[in-house]
């Protein structure tokens, strides 16, 4: 196995629209103002997180449980659409990307998050994404502080590498008709 380069996720993007909208660069300036860059990286791709954001309570009182199997979206995080998002201290935000994928058969994808990010006490979480996945990826961040944390929509939020098998897959996460697939925004838990 090993990890694309910029040269090989250009290539991709290329012949199989793997990522869409794709910025073939690191972008750090927009409308002559600095943000969190975005865009293709030496070894991976800086996506972008949305505007959608869904925030969970860290004060939740009216359920003592979230549980995967009975999701109750209501009661456990309020939605909005901003430009920012603040995740209260010790909390619990999910966003998705403005990116949407196309992994191809032969392609795992590995999510970490951005030092910016990081050094303010954010952590990023994605479970792996799987072969021939297609769709909008839900970002999880976790406050490990006891502040507030500013997250900016529209800006970099975390960096995808991009891992090629030595052999094709023998199902794929298309074939065994994942749950997850063509998800489109912040999709609840499903079983």
């Amino acid at each position: 196995m090993a990890i694309l380069c910029d040269t090989e996720i250009i290539e991709r993007c290329q012949k199989t629209a793997m990522i869409t909208p794709f910025a073939t660069e690191l972008i750090k300036v927009e409308n002559d103002r600095k943000i969190i860059s975005y865009g293709l990286s030496s070894y991976g791709y800086d996506v972008r997180v949305g505007s959608e954001f869904a925030i969970f309570d860290p004060n939740l009182t009216s359920s003592p449980l979230i549980d995967p199997k009975n999701f109750t979206a209501p009661e456990i995080y309020k939605k909005i659409d901003a430009d920012h998002c603040i995740i209260p201290a010790n909390g619990f935000v999910l966003g998705h990307t403005i990116e949407f994928f196309k992994i191809p058969r032969d392609i795992i994808v590995i999510c970490v998050g951005k030092s910016t990010y990081a050094r303010c006490g954010i952590i990023v979480n994605v479970t792996p994404i799987e072969p021939e996945w297609e769709g909008q990826v839900v970002l999880e961040f976790s406050n490990t502080t006891s502040l507030p944390v500013k997250l900016y929509a529209k800006e970099g939020a975390s960096q995808f590498m991009f891992f090629k098998a030595d052999k094709t897959c023998e199902v794929s996460y298309k074939d065994r008709k994942g749950k997850y697939f063509g998800q489109s925004g912040i999709t609840d838990p499903r079983i």
